[in-house]
């Protein structure tokens, strides 16, 4: 439904844009090319065209956007308040009446000469409102996002740019509003050393209403659970809680001694994106690779992969060209986001990121032997998997079973359970919890039982051999939920990858 009344406001706004463009002198199909466009509003304008690529920076380009629609309706010697927060809240329906309402004329580059109003204040004026304006629709309406990895291959690839959809689940308020414009948690040209925020004021955790609740299926942009505290240097990829269990066994003072470390509220946390296994109150377990909710077998995602070890029989090395044909990525810079991960010489073979549809085209090469070595999976050692205990043996393809918490939700705590569930009680929720040689403290009173306040979500990606998602750091709480991701806007590789843009995302 929200994908629907996106297009048809896109569309509206889109012709009301073909009418202004034919009132300016522009050839009218060029109103309809989505940003593209912004090319010829800027010609026409007499601006300089470096604002045009200014757009594709993340975060800050949804600013200059709004500033050139605003400069193009002042163009029409449309210079009230009013009329750019229509242009900017309410374009598919302003742009259709400027675009054919007979009392509004183009007046050009001589209707802002004859504006009273002095040019850098006009500048002033128009840029401080697109920053309002901007931010208004970032907090509450959609964010750009771009992939910076390879964890949702290839649903997502890297570098897709995203639309974010929040009134979905419904928009969540600010809940550390005294932030620097257009960027999310660090200071921009700071080397993630300083924040981008003030906590002086913080206030209490509010949505509101959406349209709809999340589904399983449905892909999802969260601010990482597990990313309260990071150590700069080594950001979320080596998230803080393993770098302290794994390198420094839990010694907190031994890690800072040679880290620093940062602390984020919930809002600032870095934003992942994944896609929704299990929703609040699903059983959810993995048996050999395959998920299953409430016993019942899921269909698995059209574009996952999994890792397999591919190798000729003859031992010799395999072309690039047999890789492509299969639709495997091959020959970038950074292998850490290609599918052919480089020829292993001492294994004679080539470590894969394998959808199952290129798994078989590989498979049917003469020669050609694809396979999984289990063992690898089977091996990671426990405390590296949620609920990083020594008590579930379990593994990414061999994992749960379990209960994702759902609001109203009463749990009996005991020993198989309690590592599953005291983040979300103590961290998510903000309780004092203790565990007394089997006895359950919970805000000062021994008690076994705990009633969930929040929903919780179960999030992993679609690449399931290469992804860091709740099979290593658990529960995604709703407090936490962004929104949806809706549609790709533009997709870069060494240059647009046309086939990708104003795509849905499934």
């Amino acid at each position: 439904m929200g994908f629907i009344i996106f297009i048809v406001a896109s569309v509206l706004t889109l012709a009301g844009l073909y009418g202004c463009f034919k009132k300016a002198g522009i050839e009218p199909w060029k109103a309809l090319i989505p940003i593209v466009n912004s090319w010829w509003m800027l010609d026409k304008m007499q601006i300089k065209k470096h604002w045009f690529w200014l757009q594709f920076i993340p975060i800050a380009g949804q600013f200059i956007t709004v500033w050139i629609l605003i400069k193009f309706v002042e163009h029409f010697s449309r210079f009230s308040l009013l009329h750019h927060a229509a242009a900017v809240f309410l374009p598919f329906v302003y742009f259709p009446y400027l675009g054919f309402s007979q009392n509004e004329k183009w007046g050009g580059v001589e209707a802002m000469k004859r504006y009273k109003k002095g040019g850098a204040r006009e500048w002033i004026d128009a840029a401080v409102f697109a920053v309002v304006a901007a931010t208004i629709i970032r907090t509450f309406v959609f964010e750009a996002y771009t992939i910076p990895s390879g964890s949702m291959e290839k649903t997502l690839l890297v570098n897709d740019f995203l639309f974010v959809n929040k009134i979905k689940y419904g928009a969540r308020l600010p809940m550390t509003p005294l932030s620097f414009p257009f960027v999310h948690n660090f200071l921009p040209f700071s080397n993630n050393a300083r924040k981008s925020y003030l906590e002086w004021i913080k206030l209490p955790y509010k949505r509101l209403k959406g349209y709809a609740e999340i589904q399983r299926g449905d892909v999802v942009v969260f601010n990482f659970p597990a990313g309260d505290t990071v150590i700069p240097e080594l950001g979320t990829v080596n998230p803080y809680y393993d770098v302290l269990r794994d390198q420094f066994n839990g010694n907190r003072d031994a890690l800072l001694e040679r880290y620093n470390i940062l602390v984020h509220p919930v809002d600032k946390t870095d934003n992942y994106i994944k896609r929704c296994i299990g929703t609040p109150g699903d059983k959810l377990e993995i048996i050999n690779q395959e998920v299953f909710i409430n016993g019942q077998k899921q269909t698995p995602p059209l574009h996952h992969q999994f890792s397999y070890w591919v190798s000729n029989s003859n031992g010799a090395e395999i072309s690039e060209e047999t890789f492509k044909e299969a639709g495997c990525n091959v020959g970038y810079e950074d292998n850490s986001r290609n599918d052919v991960q480089g020829y292993i010489p001492e294994l004679k073979s080539y470590y894969v990121n394998l959808t199952d549809d290129a798994k078989d085209k590989l498979s049917k090469v003469p020669g050609i032997v694809v396979k999984q070595n289990i063992q690898q999976y089977k091996d990671l050692a426990p405390r590296s998997l949620f609920p990083n205990d020594t008590i579930h043996k379990w593994s990414i393809d061999n994992y749960g079973p379990f209960i994702i918490p759902k609001k109203g939700m009463t749990v009996t705590l005991d020993k198989n359970n309690y590592t599953i569930y005291e983040r979300a009680i103590r961290v998510y929720e903000g309780n004092s919890l203790e565990d007394r040689n089997g006895k359950y403290v919970i805000n000062g009173t021994e008690t076994n039982q705990y009633t969930f306040k929040y929903d919780y979500y179960w999030m992993m990606g679609d690449n399931r051999h290469g992804s860091q998602d709740s099979r290593f750091w658990g529960f995604v709480p709703e407090t936490h939920i962004v929104g949806s991701a809706s549609l790709i806007w533009m997709s870069w590789d060494k240059g647009p990858r046309w086939n990708r843009l104003f795509q849905s995302i499934k």
